[in-house]
């Protein structure tokens, strides 16, 4: 098992409620994929360093996750076309 970190930006501009499911089926994502959730940072809202589709804001979430060397590469290509996220990074920790 590697350990990851899912960098997730989620769009400002939807409810709350929204926002809390899009995050709550990326995690439920990494699991189905046989992750497992070590920790999930929410820093709140911020401002991005660029503009994004006409946005200038964003939710930043961090998640932490052991899985599979597969699991990423699962893992983007669902998140990739989910409509709230505007942006996400996965990447490997270092052990």
């Amino acid at each position: 098992m590697n350990k990851y970190e899912l960098a997730l930006v989620v769009n400002a501009k939807i409810e709350d409620d929204a926002r809390a499911e899009a995050v709550e089926r990326v995690k439920a994502l990494i699991e189905r994929f046989g992750g497992v959730i070590t920790n999930v940072d929410e820093w709140g809202k911020k401002r991005l360093a660029y503009e994004i589709q006409k946005m200038r804001e964003g939710y930043y979430y961090f998640i932490q996750f052991d899985a599979s060397s597969d699991c990423p590469a699962q893992l983007e290509q669902r998140v990739r076309i989910m409509e709230p996220v505007i942006r996400y990074l996965c990447v490997k920790q270092d052990a």
